[in-house]
């Protein structure tokens, strides 16, 4: 029976996740692995839940590891501890925990790491794309996931290292990575009396579904909302890339999947048995290429004028 890697991942209902398990169970049928994907319904309890029960199944029914994206910023290092414990790897994706040092040196026969985008220089590629399209001064509306998570904070910090220098008037709204939750946290926010008649010149959010949502909420306020330049991230072909194309995003920054990655990290292991490096560093880009945005007279994979809705 071929070994069996376990993926847990944050919502099904959200497209990067989707896409996160099309790559893991992809990466695992290349790999000769049995791969079962869990989706944790953006719940801290579900995905807990889920995982012990796995952890503490019956010894022909554990997975051999366990590639997870928790839905809490620290890692879940409890389930974490319960797994190495049990045998089991732990490969822990676009999250920066302090444990993972400790259960390497403590299990070193085990494949215990992260499998990360640089999230810093996802916020780089953000500053950059917001010097491209806005003027360097004006209020920014940046829509940040939950800032319990190193991803979240990784991005803004790479955003505001990129943008030190300008004039620009920083609003942080958090939302929980979801369109339907950044469209609550902005409408909410422009329902504020000393917010009246304020237009931010550019909006960036955390993923393409926040900016989304953030964009909704703007053009419910009507005049002047449809020409503001909305910044994304996640970069799938149907989802963010076609809203560039479409005119309902001005770019985004294209992911690469951490959870295939994660999966081909634990085959490895189960060939050779050699713990794998602590941290395993993806590289995003931006989309449009940043020449591109650049460049007026260049049209080729650009954002047509923002659509009105």
């Amino acid at each position: 029976m071929a070994p069996q890697v376990l993926v847990s991942l944050l919502d099904e209902r959200q497209e990067f996740a989707r896409l996160q398990a099309r790559a893991a169970v992809a990466a695992g049928e290349r790999a000769g692995l049995t791969t079962e994907v869990l989706f944790a319904e953006n719940n801290a309890v579900v995905q807990i839940h889920q995982l012990f029960k796995r952890i503490h199944a019956s010894e022909g029914e554990r997975p051999v590891a366990i590639v997870v994206q928790s839905v809490t910023g620290e890692g879940l290092e409890r389930v974490a501890r319960n797994a190495v414990n049990a045998g089991i790897g732990w490969v822990l994706l676009n999250r920066r925990v302090s444990y993972v040092e400790e259960l390497r040196s403590a299990y070193p026969t085990l494949p215990v790491a992260v499998v990360t985008p640089d999230q810093t220089e996802i916020g780089r590629i953000h500053g950059r794309q917001v010097r491209a399209l806005a003027p360097e001064k004006g209020l920014l509306l940046y829509i940040q996931g939950p800032s319990d998570t190193s991803a979240a904070r990784d991005r803004l910090r790479g955003a505001k290292e990129e943008l030190a220098g300008t004039a620009y008037e920083w609003k942080i709204l958090n939302a929980d990575w979801t369109e339907a939750g950044a469209t609550k946290v902005a409408a909410a926010w422009l329902r504020l009396k000393t917010v009246e008649g304020s237009l931010p010149v550019v909006i960036v959010a955390q993923n393409d579904a926040m900016a989304v949502g953030a964009r909704q909420a703007g053009l419910s306020k009507g005049v002047g909302w449809h020409d503001v330049p909305v910044l994304g991230c996640d970069g799938l072909p149907e989802h963010g890339q076609a809203l560039v194309r479409a005119g309902d995003l001005a770019a985004t920054v294209i992911l690469p999947a951490s959870a295939g990655a994660g999966v081909e990290l634990a085959a490895r292991w189960t060939v050779d048995g050699r713990q794998p490096s602590a941290e395993l560093v993806l590289q995003p880009q931006s989309f449009p290429e940043m020449s591109v945005l650049r460049d007026p007279e260049r049209t080729e994979g650009r954002a047509r004028p923002l659509r009105r809705a």
